[in-house]
């Protein structure tokens, strides 16, 4: 199909990166269905057009501050940008309307993601089509349910002493599970999340499978009453790597496990977010040289600005060991890592996107979840799917060589080890079944109108 013929779809990422991976996944999925595609981004961490020539792109300005930014305070960020974007963005679609209607061309839809709820409001005020797409779990989102429920009935601020029990209207997660638990102002995410459940999208997106959320799904199925989309894994069915780059980290990684041993690999990435102390750190590597099992460690610029200075401040015993067992890099090309017949294992953050190139791949996780919808991606890993070791996240050598034993050598890890395998074939099974059958109702809706 020749460009100018194509139906054009703008699509609407946060200045995420864990957002705009999986959007260009997406972006990637859908111009192989015959969509142009046009991605409206901030100028503030904006995707790089070069990777994807044949997108077009629209900027537009955030009014992000240096303060805001490295803060990380993301529930600030939040509310900035859905206050700061409203009227760049609307100018810039109202301007890209016109000029495609000028060779009698439209915008066929609008796919945002939720992050950004005031788009919601804004496509119905330009006349246009619009979906939302949610880049965590389905469980994630049915938590935002679940804790305005809670607010309504009085229920917070939920107490320690109730933190390990069942939440009753979902008893998979505990009370410490939800993404509210223990933020110093619960209040500000209540009101992030109530905007967000306020929107009334055509049709909601998600990157996930039946498989794994089948029961999830179901439930906001009846919640929302619209359309839903379960879509993925995205990084297999875009066939395109996310981890495109020019650092030589890749080569290295890639060469470094080419000589281990299958699955004798511990994979140490912890994301991009959470913030490390040196003593953190030196016990990390305590703990994985005293486990005596091979480490391949993400340890990123911003968690330790002097990396080299931080290994040499090590006694000479753990130098050693780190040079003997480990490769510790800035970057690595995770999905290709966690492919390699080398890695068995994999201490994770659990991130979503993290969560499912896992998944794929087979690898049971060591979970060290942080923040907001990590929690629940360990608890569904380590007690629903049952391919996750859940444990006391104390950063003590003792403790690291313990859990990392139980998932390299012992017993227990073969179980998890074997199971991540069986849940690996049943997503598979539902790339070419389930997911395909939504991206195929997916782009029908958008091309009949009836979103």
């Amino acid at each position: 199909m020749e460009n100018q013929i194509r139906p054009h779809l703008v699509l609407i990422p946060p200045p995420l990166k864990g957002h705009i991976t999986p959007m260009l996944q997406l972006a990637t999925i859908l111009h192989s269905k015959g969509f142009f595609i046009n991605i409206a981004h901030t100028y503030f961490n904006s995707p790089n057009p070069s990777n994807h020539p044949n997108f077009n792109f629209l900027p537009f300005f955030d009014g992000l501050s240096n303060t805001q930014i490295t803060s990380k305070n993301f529930i600030d960020i939040a509310s900035t940008l859905n206050t700061n974007c409203a009227s760049p963005l609307k100018e810039r679609l109202i301007h890209h309307k016109a000029k495609l209607e000028e060779h009698d061309e439209k915008i066929a839809c609008i796919i945002y993601d939720g992050f950004f709820h005031f788009i919601d409001s804004l496509a119905k005020e330009l006349k246009l089509p619009s979906i939302v797409f949610r880049t965590t779990s389905a469980t994630n989102i049915l938590t935002y349910h679940v804790c305005a429920h809670l607010h309504a009935k009085g229920y917070l601020p939920l107490q320690d002493s109730k933190s390990s029990d069942l939440v009753p209207e979902l008893d998979i997660l505990r009370f410490k599970d939800l993404p509210i638990f223990n933020l110093t102002n619960p209040h500000d995410f209540l009101h992030g999340i109530s905007k967000t459940l306020s929107i009334t999208p055509l049709g909601v997106i998600f990157n996930t499978v039946e498989s794994l959320e089948d029961s999830s799904l179901n439930h906001l199925q009846h919640l929302y009453n619209v359309n839903l989309f379960p879509i993925g894994p995205l990084h297999m069915l875009s066939n395109e790597s996310n981890n495109i780059s020019i650092l030589p980290e890749s080569d290295r990684c890639i060469s470094w496990l080419n000589n281990k041993a299958r699955k004798s690999v511990l994979y140490v990435s912890l994301g991009s977010i959470a913030s490390w102390e040196e003593k953190e750190l030196t016990e990390m590597a305590c703990g994985l040289v005293k486990s005596r099992q091979n480490f391949l460690w993400v340890i990123r610029p911003e968690t330790v600005t002097e990396v080299i200075a931080w290994l040499e401040s090590l006694s000479e015993d753990i130098k050693l060991g780190v040079a003997e067992k480990g490769c510790i890099v800035k970057w690595a090309p995770q999905s290709e890592v966690l492919a390699h017949e080398a890695v068995g294992g994999f201490w994770s953050h659990c991130g979503w996107n993290s969560t499912l190139e896992s998944l794929c791949e087979g690898i049971p996780i060591i979970c060290q979840p942080y923040f907001g919808d990590q929690r629940v991606n360990a608890r569904l890993l380590s007690h629903v799917w049952k391919v996750g070791l859940e444990w006391c996240n104390v950063m003590e050598r003792e403790e690291i060589e313990k859990v990392v034993r139980r998932l390299m050598v012992n017993q227990e890890g073969e179980e998890l080890r074997k199971r991540a395998i069986e849940l690996k074939h049943e997503i598979r099974l539902d790339l070419s079944g389930s997911s395909c059958d939504a991206l195929n109702g997916l782009v029908k809706c958008i091309l009949s109108g009836n979103v």
